[in-house]
């Protein structure tokens, strides 16, 4: 989208100049400078780290800076608290959820916003929102029975309820689909072209290229430069990310596929009456040495399915699903370890990591049971420490501290920390949801280079995932999940990204290289 004369020219509505700050001698912020005007969509970029969260949470009223100011159409403001910049007009839709689970969604809307208003009356606003922006949201729904792409679309009805002069999104897109992201794309088109400004924060680069009209790049904390992004490659904008070329994830040579580590015969889970929570019939092989992509919008059943795989949700049939030649249906989490299996849920912040715990003692939420670090019940503290040291080293996480709680990490090294716990225990079947879910490309091609490495050693991985390119680019054969049922997987070169996506919207019997509704 090219810059309008109107947008260059206008004073900003919100502006950073020179912000630092420090954490201890973590320097988070280095002098950082931003211009958000209105009527533009202004891209934050940066790798995990970088330092785009504590410069938003400065934004915000979350952090106060240790120097610089900020400015309010043009003169010194201060925000004490998140509720002074909101009564400014800025707004913030976090990549982590602020939603209660045991309320509805206009229960939840409700709390996010200032004053009393009766929920039928806010209801009915939601509803006119909803229909104004193309945001499916209902609500009297559970927040607990949605998917987190359907949270996602709460939180932003929640801050377009309150008529914000300044949006921020962070990693908005990384939970939808292709449809759902143009969707947000137009409802962006429309906040700008009503004057309003839009900081978007993603790794998503090419959405970056089409929707943004500037892109500020940080690195390491600093500035490094603003750009247009529409005169600028997806490579050159990762380049000044990273400060080098970001590989691609390598292909393996064809090679030999071992035994069946993983099948799933005829399984099927009632549902609770929350939108994607039964499944129906599935069956699937992995072998050894193989990556299965399964793709599908959020909420058509891969949560249940990646539950019933871990152990969440046990069956009653131990035979449906099967690990390393063990009927394991009926087994619980650990038990399933035990049998070499590693899994990594989708939402890593609460369901992988425990926020307030530190990292060290996160290990021990998936190697408890494997003997080496408990033994007698007893903590073996020096063993646990080495296994979380060998962990941040072989996988890069990145933090402040010598041991923090998992909540200060970015997202992209507590996915790779959460990742590499897996991975360093060395088994023989990997489960994993969303692996690069708000994750910059260094750590996405990190990430996926490993999962490829695990392949090549023998293990077999299932990777659950909404980014069509992702699957196409790194897995070997891909289903499709819509409405509790999995379509037969096929070899990545017998299909294409509009096949896929036909399955993904319903369409069951378009050929997309396999025939039925199940796997062989």
């Amino acid at each position: 989208m090219a810059e309008t004369d109107g947008s260059r020219a206008s004073a900003a509505l919100l502006e950073a100049v020179g912000l630092t700050k420090r954490f201890g001698a973590l320097v988070a912020n280095d002098h950082v400078s931003l211009a958000i005007r209105p009527g533009e969509t202004h891209a934050l970029l940066g790798e995990n780290g970088a330092g785009k969260s504590t410069l938003v949470k400065m934004l915000c009223g979350l952090l106060q800076p240790d120097s610089g100011d900020l400015l309010h159409d043009g003169q010194p403001v201060v925000f004490p608290d998140p509720a002074s910049s909101r009564a400014k007009g800025i707004s913030v839709v976090f990549q982590h959820f602020a939603l209660f689970d045991a309320l509805t969604v206009v229960e939840n809307v409700a709390l996010g916003l200032p004053g009393y208003e009766p929920l039928p009356a806010l209801a009915a606003r939601i509803e006119a929102c909803v229909h104004r922006y193309g945001l499916a949201v209902e609500p009297y729904r559970r927040v607990g029975e949605l998917s987190v792409g359907e949270r996602q679309r709460v939180e932003i009805v929640r801050c377009l309820l309150g008529e914000p002069r300044v949006l921020i999104l962070d990693e908005p897109t990384s939970v939808l689909t292709p449809d759902e992201s143009e969707s947000l794309f137009r409802t962006v088109d429309l906040l700008t072209g009503e004057g309003r400004a839009v900081l978007f924060i993603s790794h998503k680069l090419d959405e970056v290229r089409r929707l943004c009209h500037r892109a500020t790049v940080l690195r390491g904390g600093k500035f490094i430069a603003e750009v247009d992004p529409a005169q600028e490659s997806s490579a050159s904008l990762a380049r000044l990310m990273v400060g080098a070329d970001v590989p691609r994830t390598p292909r393996l040579v064809t090679h030999e596929l071992g035994e069946p580590r993983l099948l799933i015969r005829n399984l099927s889970i009632p549902g609770d009456g929350s939108r994607g929570s039964a499944l129906h019939d599935i069956t699937l092989e992995i072998r050894a040495g193989e990556i299965v992509g399964v793709a599908g919008v959020a909420g058509n059943g891969q949560t249940a399915l990646f539950e019933a795989l871990s152990g969440e949700r046990p069956c009653a049939d131990a035979e449906a699903v099967v690990i390393d030649k063990t009927p394991a249906g009926a087994l619980d989490p650990t038990a399933r370890r035990a049998l070499g299996a590693g899994f990594v849920p989708e939402e890593r912040l609460g369901h992988a990591a425990a926020p307030d715990m530190r990292l060290s003692d996160n290990v021990l939420l998936t190697t408890h049971g494997d003997g080496a670090i408990v033994r007698q019940g007893v903590v073996r503290r020096p063993v646990l420490f080495a296994c979380f040291q060998e962990i941040v080293k072989r996988f890069d996480v990145r933090f402040g501290g010598k041991d923090p709680k998992a909540r200060r990490l970015s997202g992209g090294n507590l996915q790779k920390f959460v990742i590499g716990r897996e991975v360093l225990r060395e088994p023989v079947l990997l489960v994993v949801d969303q692996p690069t879910w708000g994750v910059d490309a260094a750590a996405a091609a990190f990430i996926r280079t490993t999962l490829r490495a695990k392949a090549a050693e023998g293990c077999a991985v299932l990777v659950i995932s909404q980014d069509l390119d992702e699957l196409l680019e790194f897995t070997d054969r891909i289903a499709v999940m819509s409405e509790g049922r999995l379509t037969a997987p096929v070899p990545v070169a017998e299909t294409s990204r509009e096949a896929i996506g036909l399955a993904m919207g319903g369409a069951h019997g378009h050929d997309h290289g396999g025939e039925g509704t199940h796997a062989a």
